[in-house]
């Protein structure tokens, strides 16, 4: 199937709805036609089972517990660094932020307001920062770690369409992290200021986690959401998890200017690993 003609699918299905479906699937207790589920997906996607904590497909309930299984202790090492990477995954775009623009793909860039619901305040803080977007596939560990050290200010759900955020959909569908679904976690550091970890919805991500919340968008609706957190005094430290995707999407993280120089071993479509190094404070 030609890249053109995935794309128009995107535009003509029903994504809602599937998206609905997709979750009541995933969270049912299924018995036997779920262990068979999950063994038709690990075999499809090259899932890796030896890395988790329990590498026995049957002994999970749902394809939830499944998707969103643990890892063995010690199998994501942590790197000394200012910041580690979050997730396994492989990297879309990252980089300096344009202004208030970042790269999607070639040709199509979208601002830090749009993605971050239109909070114009918050969005300044990044101008002419750095971003870093993510890329969770089927097989990948769908647990969300932190980068560095960071205590929890506020969290938005904003509303949106629910495209695939694949590498094809992202090279086709202007503004595709500021117009789907999203939470958007807001964080300041002790170290390195403000940062923000953005949770991209996608076509069936049943929902998306945090720790300190639970499921965040467990009825969708139109109407953005916010939390605020500045008198919880929520931590969490560097390689600690924060979140989770059900099913799996995208991560778009934002930094303040001259808080991060990337990895110079980092390249668009590499694959990453949580724990390896993302960056270190400049100089």
């Amino acid at each position: 199937m030609s890249d053109r003609l995935k794309i128009l699918l995107q535009h003509v299905l029903p994504k809602q709805r599937l998206t609905t479906f997709a979750g009541r699937i995933a969270g049912a207790q299924g018995g036997a036609m779920t262990t068979r589920l999950i063994r038709w997906f690990v075999g499809r996607y090259a899932v890796d089972m030896s890395e988790s904590a329990d590498a026995d497909i049957s002994s999970y309930k749902t394809f939830n517990d499944f998707f969103t299984r643990p890892l063995k202790p010690g199998v994501r090492p942590m790197v000394t660094a200012d910041f580690v990477c979050p997730v396994d995954g492989a990297i879309s775009q990252f980089g300096p932020i344009d202004d208030h623009h970042i790269l999607q793909a070639k040709g199509h860039r979208f601002t830090t307001t749009d993605l971050v619901g239109g909070d114009g305040a918050l969005a300044a803080q990044f101008r002419h920062g750095s971003f870093a977007n993510l890329y969770l596939s089927p097989r990948d560990y769908h647990r969300l770690h932190m980068p560095c050290d960071g205590t929890l200010m506020r969290m938005i759900y904003v509303p949106g369409t629910l495209f695939s955020v694949n590498p094809t959909t992202a090279r086709g569908v202007p503004n595709l992290f500021a117009r789907n679904e999203r939470v958007v976690c807001v964080f300041a550091s002790p170290e390195h200021g403000p940062f923000v970890m953005v949770l991209v919805g996608a076509t069936i991500v049943g929902s998306m986690a945090t720790v300190w919340h639970g499921v965040v968008n467990p009825r969708r609706t139109n109407t953005v959401s916010e939390w605020m957190y500045t008198d919880q005094d929520i931590v969490l430290k560097k390689g600690e998890e924060m979140g989770r995707f059900l099913l799996g999407s995208t991560i778009v993280m934002l930094f303040r200017q001259h808080s991060i120089t990337f990895n110079e071993d980092w390249a668009p479509e590499r694959p990453v690993r949580l724990g390896e190094l993302m960056g270190n404070a400049p100089g």
